[in-house]
């Protein structure tokens, strides 16, 4: 089905931070498919995970307990002063099951409509709830009906969920990511967390994180969160969980650990032992290789470098980001940079219109990261001499 923008090239095989297409031409990747493969490609401690746990067991389904699912939920809550975890197979799922456990909590305690708040330019995923929380338009638009129980309020405006909280009493819950991703790579305030959190419990309102982007290093800690020292009730996670073995969890804390009971949710392939087993091994691997602490330093050192190359252009609005999670917001729409930046050897995405969004390997090299610049400059500037001139009134 025609749902996809592709390029026209096909990516063949790939290794570290590169990919090669059919014709042979290499690719620094800055993307590492939407932030999936933060070990790169073909990582040989992926490769051999997946080939021992393939030999072995790949599925048998929830009916029987897992021994590689009940290791990662103690490695996942470990890592995160979580309590226990649901596992399912994709960031949405994983954000299913949180909105699922809002809805019971506040049932329970006996609200017949709870509500959401959701933020503006937010995304959540693509399944009818997960839509219907998004705060792109253009993502929800077609699929009415939506699901109801949502409440749309501005990102990082924490006055404005004040006075949300006095004209709704039946909120149950806040769902945000910590930092937005496809809204534009948008980082709040530093206090917007930590308050966020504080007004969650003076309400009685579950904090649901949704750190399926900014989850497993990819902002120099294993959650966004924990640069703030705050821990949520719901956290989700996805993306670089599995390296590109589908893989979602969401993980629970507090009243809200204890509101699933046997048979109010499930999965059949959730959390098999083929997914868990490489999902383990990814957080061996950042621990063994010391990736978060190398992803907070290259970040700075790439978002200082990106602001030096081009400053010259004219075309750039702001370089931000945490770690290796990074946004170039320019003047104008830019979506051909993305076919303009694979001519230069270079895959990066292009969200919110005019953010190149760049979410590159937690082991990107120096000299890689020297290339990214370089490359990405040339890019840039090769769409800045011949785009039209921006004109503002």
């Amino acid at each position: 089905m025609p749902t996809y923008a592709r390029l026209p090239l096909i990516p063949e095989r790939g290794q570290g931070s590169w990919l090669w297409d059919r014709e042979g031409n290499s690719y620094l990747d800055a993307i590492t498919g939407i932030g999936v493969c933060a070990l790169g490609h073909a990582h040989p401690r992926i490769t051999e995970a997946l080939h021992h746990q393939a030999q072995r067991l790949i599925h048998t389904s929830n009916l029987y307990r897992i021994d590689r699912q009940e290791h990662l939920a103690d490695r996942l809550v470990a890592l995160s002063d979580m309590e226990n975890v649901f596992f399912g197979n994709s960031g949405a799922e994983a954000n299913e099951a949180a909105l699922k456990i809002a809805r019971l909590y506040g049932h329970q305690r006996g609200i017949d409509t709870p509500v959401v708040v959701v933020m503006e330019n937010s995304f959540h995923g693509r399944t009818l709830a997960t839509l219907s929380a998004t705060g792109n338009p253009k993502v929800r638009q077609g699929f009415e009906p939506l699901v109801s129980g949502f409440l749309r309020l501005p990102f990082d405006d924490l006055t404005a969920l004040e006075e949300a909280a006095e004209a709704h009493p039946d909120i149950v819950a806040v769902l945000v990511e910590p930092i937005q991703g496809e809204g534009g790579i948008r980082v709040p305030a530093p206090d917007y967390l930590p308050r966020l959190r504080a007004l969650c419990d003076q309400h009685q309102w579950l904090l649901i994180l949704d750190e399926i982007q900014t989850g497993m290093g990819k902002t120099g800690r294993w959650f966004a969160c924990q640069h703030h020292a705050i821990r949520p009730d719901l956290l989700t996670v996805a993306k670089a969980l599995g390296n590109g073995i589908p893989i979602g969890a969401c993980l629970a804390a507090g009243p809200a650990a204890r509101v699933f009971q046997t048979g109010q949710h499930g999965s059949t392939f959730g959390g098999n032992p083929l997914a868990c087993h490489v999902a383990a091994t990814v957080i061996d691997v950042i621990e063994q290789e010391r990736l978060l602490a190398r992803a907070e330093q290259l970040g700075r050192q790439l978002r200082e470098a990106l602001r030096q190359a081009l400053d010259d252009s004219g075309m750039v609005k702001q370089v931000r980001g945490q770690g290796l999670m990074i946004g170039v917001e320019l003047q104008r729409a830019c979506g051909e940079l993305t076919t303009i930046a694979a001519r230069h050897g270079l895959l990066i995405n292009v969200t919110a219109g005019n953010v190149i969004r760049l979410l590159p390997p937690l082991n990107l090299s120096d000299e890689e990261a020297r290339i990214l610049v370089e490359r990405l400059t040339a890019a840039v500037t090769e769409f800045a001499r011949n785009a039209s001139p921006v004109t503002t009134r």
